[in-house]
Order: structure tokens, then sequence, then C-alpha cells
């Protein structure tokens, strides 16, 4: 507590009122929710009824780690440091009754709700356009965000958006059918169980009677009303927020979540961390000079006592090819000049898609990379393929489980067949699985399709008994083989490299699932609670999380938020890039604006900004406007390197540098 600063201590301390903490880039707001954690539990409130929120696993289990160190294995027990969504899954899996749910709930990703939506819109009478799912589901996903039930969809629709509310209430009908929900269900629900069942929510008040919440200005209306149901009229909460820094309105995020709370408690108390142990004071000082040009609710300044620095570099480049050469050269230089790592350094760009010539330009020049956002575990088609038979054993009414392994590998049941299933199934509202059963079949699909749906039927619920009764592990690895799924991967893989490559994953996730299983602390956790564990842990990480060593890291402005380099190359700062060229249209530039600002405050030591005047667009060369940003930063703390021609000596030292990458790249 000694090693924190004044503000910091006093929002740790603060313990009676409900408390938000407005917290600057930089400012330590992990470590005063740790500290405040273990506080909490030295003036007597158990470890139990307290938890924490965050938006990513890394983040949860970077806290939970933080804590470890505060508090000991004893003290700490019970702690709840999870994800908004982790905590809806936990209740939903409790109170499933209440909401008229069976046990064993199915959690649909992405693929699997278009798969449904398309299902629906196939066999729908409305008027739905097949081409148009995506939108539908973005439509869905923003209204479940938003707190907008398909009952007050459809009562509150415009003539664009009727069809759109009536998709929207046969989806969610047919989710409770197969006994699933979405991610976005994971917050809905819960507090629509809360308001309805008023025994309930306070069951759970009494289970969670300190709440922390991290990144505040990230929720949206639903964990907005989430956090007001669970903290009740006495506010036992800290929030820690920064409305600067605010970058997801896409997915619903209201930075006005964090002013809305002075109108909700009276007794709220506000807190500024504007102390950065980060950046240089230039940086902060161009960065503060950027957000001041956005309205704020609450006014901060961050500051810094790690010196001022040096002034920011902005770098025109004739096009994007001689941008990504001219940076990656900058970087070779620097860091022959300077010494360090290349883990020192990060590329930030707006779109995943300005990677590419950066990739090739740091591989030619033999510097090692990575890139943020590389393919995840559970996005390999064989992954999705063993958790799909796995979801079917432990909930025969997953329909997105069945229509994916129904014919993998392939047993002779037609597009045909399961149309016609489909649309059986659907007017008697079951489960594709229930309808292989029902004798009404017979009226839709000829006998030997309907013995063929049953072999498979049968086959699925004696496994799921032998796994329920016998050595679950066995029996998995007794099915792949049984299926005969290593030859179906050799017959589908353009290598046998491939092959053996997919063969590999799929026994590392057995091996990892036998893993999970050993270290549930309740060895009675059955095999639905693993996958769903499993199938939460893949939606919210995506992005698989590696370590990337001694490399250049490459990544999206939105990816770079809560890590630091000391070295920042911040890429494409050009109209219709940054800002981007559908926030413009949409007149969100204060957005664009903060997501600039998350960008130049990753610094620590230095900050590029960089922009070329012609870009290479669908094969066609296009002249570039610098950003408008560029003209919000104070002029005395911005070198423009193209504006004086470099001098001799550097241009020997930039030689020197690229002769030592040239031969390092030949030894």
């Amino acid at each position: 507590m000694n090693k924190l600063n004044p503000q910091q201590q006093e929002a740790v301390k603060t313990i009676d009122r409900p408390l938000l903490v407005l917290a600057g880039a930089g400012s330590g707001k992990t470590r005063v929710i740790t500290e405040k954690i273990a506080y909490l539990v030295q003036q007597g409130t158990s470890a139990r009824y307290i938890a924490a929120l965050t938006f990513t696993n890394k983040a949860a289990r970077e806290m939970k780690d933080r804590v470890s160190k505060l508090l000991d294995a004893q003290r700490g027990k019970g702690l709840r440091v999870s994800t908004f969504h982790s905590l809806g899954l936990d209740i939903l899996r409790k109170e499933h009754k209440a909401l008229g749910y069976k046990a064993g709930l199915t959690l649909f990703d992405e693929q699997d709700k278009l798969t449904l939506l398309r299902n629906l819109i196939a066999h729908g009478s409305n008027d739905w356009d097949i081409d148009a799912v995506d939108y539908y589901n973005n439509q869905i996903g923003t209204w479940k965000n938003a707190f907008i039930t398909p009952e007050q969809a459809i009562s509150t629709a415009t003539d664009d958006t009727h069809l759109i509310a009536l998709l929207y209430a046969d989806f969610n009908r047919n989710l409770k059918a197969y006994n699933a929900i979405d991610f976005d269900d994971l917050i809905l629900l819960p507090v629509l169980l809360f308001q309805q069942h008023p025994k309930v929510l306070e069951k759970w008040q009494n289970k969670i009677r300190y709440l922390l919440v991290d990144e505040y200005q990230d929720t949206n209306i639903t964990q907005y009303e989430l956090v007001r149901l669970l903290a009740g009229n006495l506010g036992q909460f800290t929030v820690v927020g920064d409305d600067d820094q605010s970058i997801y309105a896409w997915r619903g995020a209201q930075p006005e979540n964090l002013a809305q709370l002075e109108k909700d408690y009276s007794r709220l108390k506000i807190i500024k961390l504007e102390q950065n142990y980060r950046s240089a004071g230039r940086i902060l000082k161009v960065a503060n000079h950027l957000i001041a040009n956005n309205p704020h609710a609450f006014e901060k300044k961050l500051w810094s006592n790690l010196g001022f620095g040096d002034p920011l570099k902005v770098i025109s480049h004739k096009n994007d090819r001689t941008e990504a050469t001219q940076i990656v050269s900058e970087i070779i230089h620097h860091k022959f000049k300077h010494g360090g790592s290349f883990s020192d350094y990060a590329i930030l760009y707006r779109g995943n898609h300005q990677s590419r010539l950066f990739e090739g330009s740091l591989r030619e020049n033999n510097v090692p990379y990575f890139i943020s956002g590389s393919t995840s575990f559970f996005a390999y088609s064989e992954i999705k393929d063993i958790l799909a038979y796995l979801r079917l054993f432990v909930n025969q009414d997953d329909d997105a489980a069945f229509l994916r392994i129904i014919n993998t590998p392939r047993r002779e049941i037609g597009p045909t067949t399961l149309e016609k299933l489909g649309a059986y199934a659907n007017d008697r509202h079951i489960s594709l699985f229930a309808a292989c059963y029902e004798l009404g079949l017979t009226q839709s699909l000829a006998e030997k399709s309907i013995q063929r749906l049953k072999k498979f039927c049968d086959w699925v619920i004696d496994t799921a008994e032998k796994i329920e009764k016998g050595d679950t592990f066995k029996v998995i690895e007794h099915f792949i083989q049984q299926i005969n799924y290593e030859a179906w991967l050799h017959e589908n893989s353009k290598t046998q490299a491939a092959a053996e490559r997919k063969i590999k994953n799929v026994d590392d996730l057995i091996s990892w699932l036998k893993r999970i299983a050993d270290k549930e602390t309740d060895k009675e956790k059955s095999l639905s609670e693993i996958i769903s564990k499993i199938l939460l842990m893949d939606i919210l990480e995506r992005n698989q999380e590696e370590e990337a060593g001694d490399q250049v890291s490459l990544m999206t402005l939105h990816a770079s938020k809560g890590l630091e380099f000391p070295h920042v190359f911040l890429i494409g700062v050009e109209e219709n890039i940054l800002p981007h060229q559908a926030s413009i249209e949409s007149d969100n530039i204060e957005e664009e604006r903060r997501l600039t600002y998350v960008g130049i405050t990753r610094a620590q030591k230095s900050c590029t900004l960089s922009y070329c005047t012609h870009r290479k667009r669908y094969g066609d060369v296009s002249e570039c406007e610098p950003s408008r940003f560029l003209n919000e930063l104070p002029e005395e703390d911005l070198e423009w390197s193209n504006k004086k021609q470099l001098e001799p000596e550097v241009i020997k030292e930039r030689g020197k540098a690229n002769l030592a990458s040239l031969k390092s790249m030949l030894s």
C-alpha cells in the first residue's frame, strides 16, 4: 500500500460508498483493483463474497495472478475473478430452471448462429434474404446488447427492421427449443432472470457482496444493468474506467455509462488517477492535446515523472510499399543504434489488411515478427468437428452440432434428407435429433433415409451413455477410431503433412480436455460443463494468446489496448483510414480520435506517426490526405522528418545498420 500514490490509496480505502475510479492510460488501474481486493479481505470481507469482472480471460488471469501475490491461498479462497460472460454462464447454469431451460445448456458460437439463421431463412415463409444473413445476425446481436427483447423489437420495428425482428423472434424460439444460448444471452438472460425473480437476485446479491469492474467504459446497456442489479441500492462496488479509451461502440459499448452512475447513485465518489507510469511527458502532452478535442463528462490530464522525452516523428511516404520499407528500415536502424530487442517495437494499424506489406518487408530484412490475431486453435475444422461430436453427446438437442457432424465422415445422408428433416423439426418445434424418432417423419422421408438417421442417433445415444458411465476419455478415443476420422482427414487434406498436423491437433485437444478435467476441484464436473467452458473460452479468445518472444509486434489499434511498448509506429494516419471512412460517414469521429489516443499512449519512449501521399486500393493507386488528427497535435512537439534532408552521417549510420542486418540474414 505504501508504494501507491495518494489517489490510488484513496481508491483502495474507499469501501463505504459507490466508487468510480477514472483511470487514465498507464495509471496503474489493475494494481488498484488487486490491492483493493486484498484490502477488503483485510477489513473482514471474506474473499468468497468478492467478485471482480473483466472483459477478457487474459485480464482475468493477470488479475488472479496479482491477487495471489497479495493473499495466501486460504484467505483468497472463493474469490471470483472472471469475465462478464463467464459470470453470466455460471448464473444461467445454476438458475436454468427459473428461465425454463434444462440442465446442460449449449453455447452457440457465431458459426452456429449463422447456421441456424440460414436454416430459418431457407425454411421460413417470410421474405428474408439469405445473402443478408450476416446483417441480420449483427442486428440481432445489437438488439440483445441494447437490452431489447424480440417482443420489444417487433413492437418498435420500422418498415426496414420488421422482418429482422420476426427473424429474431424465430431465432430465439429455436434457441430455446434446442436448450441453447448465444454469447449475447450470457448477459441478457441473467438480467431478465434477476428482473423477473427477486428471490434469485437476492440470492446472488448475498453471494456477491462487493463488486469490482475493470474497463467500465466498455460496458453496454445490458452489462450496466447487470452491475446495477448485483450491486443493489447500497452500491457496494468500485468501477474503473476511462472514457478516453472507449473504442468498442461497434459492439455496443457506452462510455456514457460512466456519467450514468452519477445519476443512479447520489453517494457516488469519483477519484481520478492522472499520474502515468508508462510514457514520457511529451507523448502524454501530445495525447492530451489530441483527446481535448473530444467532449468530456469528466476532465482529466495525464502527467508523468519519467522525463519529457523526444519529439514525436511524423513521416510521409510516396506510397504504401515505401511506407513498409522505410518503417522497417527505421526499426533496424534504431535497434542498431540503441541496442535493445525486437520486442521493444510495435507497428499499429487500423485494419488487419495493412499488415501484409510490412510482413513482406520484415521477412526480406530477416526481422522476426509476431502478428496478434493469428488463427485460433479452436478455429481449425478438425477441432470444431470433434467438439461438435462431444456437444451432441452431452446435448442431443444441439442442432448446430448435429448438422456439422451428420456427414463428417460421410454417412450417405444427403442435403435433401436434411432439408426435409429440418422442415419437419421446425413445424414441430423440436430438435433435429428428436425428429428422427417421430412417426410423423415417414410422411416426409423415405424409410431408407429414416433408418440411416436412426442408426446415427442410436449410435450417439449409446456413445453418450458409455461416456457418462465409463472411462470418459477412453470412450472418446474409441469413438474417433470408430468413425475412422483419421482416414477422413487423410482423404480431405491436400498433403500428407497437413493430415498429420490435423491428427496431432485432435490428439492435443483430447490431452487438453483430460488436463482440464484433472484440474477441476469438483471432480463431479460433467463433460457438458467442460465443453461449455471450452466453447466460452473459444468465443472470448478467438485469437490464440501466444508469447511474442523477441519479435516486432504487429497488431490493430483495438488489439493494442492494455499493452505497452518502448517504441510505437502508428501507420496509415490518413483520412479514410484513421479516421476510418465508415466512421466519417456515420459522424463517429470521436471514437476514431480515442482510437488514435490509445495508439499514442501505448508508447513508452518514442512514437512515430506515418502516412502516405498515394496508396494502392483494389488495384488502383489513389491520392491520400493526411489525417485531420495530425493537425490537432501540438506542432512544437512534432518532428516532420520529410521536411528536411537526412544528414550525411545519419545516412552512413543507416547504411551500417542495413549492412549488419544483411550479414545476419546471410549467416
